[in-house]
């Protein structure tokens, strides 16, 4: 049975403080599976507790006024993305638990960290494994949560959780606005944080190029990324991209792959691409650009040439016959790699729209990518048989060479299947994820 996810409050005394606070007082605790993620040493008593003496109404509040960022917005580097997602900035003089919140789409990670000093007072926190689980019943947890916290709030007037929680439940039965308030979250903003008229540009734009499409670009633009609108993106294209034919792609067969969401998007990726291999018979041999290239349904010198026109790749499509493909990278691997991104793309994603975008992202769609195209490149099990226990880096070199893919590519493989260990990568906790 798969590990379930639970917050609890319970209740203790606090004789200061506003009415909700002490209302709201208790031992906060979130336990997935058999972990406590907020467990750890209470200097009060020198012993170890579940959670700590906190007020729950503060953490149901950040909750509320965090709800369409920790339900849509995946990770980010970007230096205010914290006060989102990581607890700790709920503040209001206690110690909140180091846990970071974020979500791909469709399943959301719990990182649940020790705390930095090991001295650390009133509470010190041990941490526990990464806690991954589908993004619906985060959801519903959090739900039941607020709703508990607001019992506890029952015959006071209303107060600022109250309002906060009654807009969020109006907007998520209101389907136009939840589409809004999903492309602010993915852009990496509050609700109505208005800054420029990108959330109506995006809006304007899901007609021609698709509402599945636009939010991958919202997305992007969240990392740090450029926000192209559809006109741009067809300058762009017929500048500077090469001809493409949409329908010369492959169509994996019915049931080669769980349904979407069912799985991690790293999982279905792989899945995606072993399949396709076999429906193509093309064993576990590299792929010359030529095949792939025809694979894409592109000209090869797309893979020659090197003249970078925008800060992500990406395929425009007009007919299924008539279509443009501009690739990011200046370097050749990097170009095989966005192509095979993109080829995954139309092969594993159901929708119609005109735009396949290879983004800098962390969405379930770009991990899902860049699953495809490492294993659709340089299948695992023919570069484990290469490597033959020999995780050198002139080894790990020689294998890249091999499959013509970087060398990253290849590291990458061997962390995610625990041939070496994450360290390797250089990359955060949160990468696991």
């Amino acid at each position: 049975m798969p590990a379930s996810l639970d917050i609890s409050l319970a209740p203790e005394r606090l004789d200061d403080g506003l009415p909700e606070e002490r209302a709201c007082f208790g031992l906060f605790a979130i336990r997935f599976g058999e972990a406590d993620l907020t467990g750890g040493m209470d200097a009060f008593i020198s012993a170890y507790r579940r959670g700590p003496l906190v007020s729950g109404y503060h953490a149901a509040q950040w909750f509320a006024w965090n709800w369409w960022r920790l339900r849509y917005e995946p990770r980010s580097t970007v230096p205010e993305w914290w006060r989102a997602h990581k607890m700790t900035a709920i503040g209001e003089g206690y110690v909140w638990p180091n846990v970071t919140i974020f979500s791909d789409g469709v399943r959301t990670v719990l990182l649940a960290e020790p705390s930095v000093r090991p001295d650390a007072k009133p509470f010190r926190y041990l941490g526990a494994p990464p806690s991954v689980l589908p993004s619906r019943e985060f959801e519903a947890v959090v739900d039941a949560f607020i709703a508990r916290i607001q019992g506890r709030l029952e015959g006071m007037e209303q107060t600022n959780l109250g309002r906060i929680w009654e807009d969020v439940l109006a907007e998520r039965a209101d389907t136009n606005r939840a589409w809004r308030r999903r492309l602010e979250a993915l852009l990496g903003r509050d609700a109505d944080e208005v800054e420029d008229d990108a959330v109506e540009r995006l809006v304007e734009d899901a007609a021609s190029l698709g509402k599945q499409a636009v939010e991958e670009l919202a997305a992007h633009r969240a990392q740090g990324g450029e926000l192209p609108g559809a006109k741009e993106l067809g300058e762009v294209a017929k500048r500077s991209g090469f001809a493409a034919r949409p329908q010369d792609s492959p169509r994996l067969a019915p049931g080669a792959v769980s349904r979407l969401h069912d799985a991690p998007a790293w999982k279905i990726g792989a899945d995606a691409a072993r399949a396709l291999r076999t429906q193509l018979a093309l064993g576990e041999a590299p792929i010359a650009d030529t095949r792939l290239a025809e694979l894409a349904g592109v000209e090869k010198r797309a893979l020659e040439e090197n003249a970078p026109a925008a800060d992500l790749s990406f395929a425009l499509d007009r007919t299924a016959t008539d279509g443009r493909v501009v690739l990011r990278s200046h370097w050749r691997t990097g170009r095989r790699f966005d192509l095979a991104r993109l080829l995954g793309d139309r092969v594993v994603m159901p929708y119609a729209d005109r735009l396949h975008a290879a983004t800098r992202a962390y969405t379930w769609r770009q991990k899902m990518q860049r699953s495809f195209a490492a294993e659709f490149l340089s299948p695992f099990a023919a570069v484990d048989a290469k490597l033959a226990g020999d995780y050198s880096d002139e080894a790990q070199a020689d294998t890249a060479r091999h499959f013509d893919v970087s060398d990253r590519t290849i590291l990458t493989l061997l962390v995610n299947h625990g041939r070496v260990d994450r360290e390797e990568l250089g990359e955060e906790l949160g990468v696991v994820a």
